[in-house]
């Protein structure tokens, strides 16, 4: 038995990612509330493997070294993130990382996550990691679809269109929730046309 990859992102109405300028309105688009940060943390509370392409690692190191504790970045699901084994994915970056249980695999995103899927004992779970998760979506192994779709539209804002260059997919909603009274959660069974 395989496990189970889940590709998690958040994202505007308009299909736009929220990290980075120019547009940058934070990582929840000033939309946080109680329901969803309980929610984040639940999704990261059990056993699990994270799994990051390198640009997408490299910013989450990056934003924590730079913001304390009581900057609203370090939310509790991001800390529990920060303790789960996690792969980066990279031709470029080397061992030791600033992670407590970071490996990095070289070579193909696509067989990496094959061999890890075939592997693992636990779920494999990435949150971002577009490009990365863009190749897994086109090559099948993408599981779960878990997007956190934000009540926001970023038509001149907006840099990182999330699933642009992802192939055309058929979706089975198999989840879905309102979150504060304005956030969606879907989950959704991608399976490529």
């Amino acid at each position: 038995m395989t496990a189970t990859y889940t590709f998690d992102v958040f994202m505007s109405l308009d299909g736009y990612g929220s990290y980075g300028p120019p547009g940058d309105w934070g990582g929840y688009w000033g939309k946080q509330g109680p329901e969803l940060l309980d929610r984040r943390s639940a999704l990261y509370d059990g056993e699990q493997r994270t799994v990051f392409g390198a640009t997408t690692f490299r910013q989450f190191v990056t934003m924590l070294a730079e913001s304390a504790a009581e900057s609203g970045v370090r939310d509790t699901w991001v800390d529990r993130m920060r303790r789960l084994p996690a792969t980066v994915v990279s031709s470029t970056l080397r061992e030791p990382l600033d992670w407590p249980d970071a490996t990095v695999a070289h070579g193909d995103a696509v067989e990496v996550v094959t061999r890890l899927k075939a592997e693992s004992d636990v779920p494999l779970r990435s949150h971002g990691s577009l490009s990365l998760n863009r190749a897994l979506l086109a090559a099948g192994l993408v599981d779960r679809l878990h997007v956190t779709v934000f009540p926001v539209v970023t038509g001149r804002s907006g840099t990182s269109p999330v699933l642009a260059g992802a192939p055309d997919l058929d979706l089975e909603l198999l989840e879905s929730r309102l979150l504060d009274g304005r956030t969606q959660e879907l989950v959704y069974r991608p399976a490529v046309r």
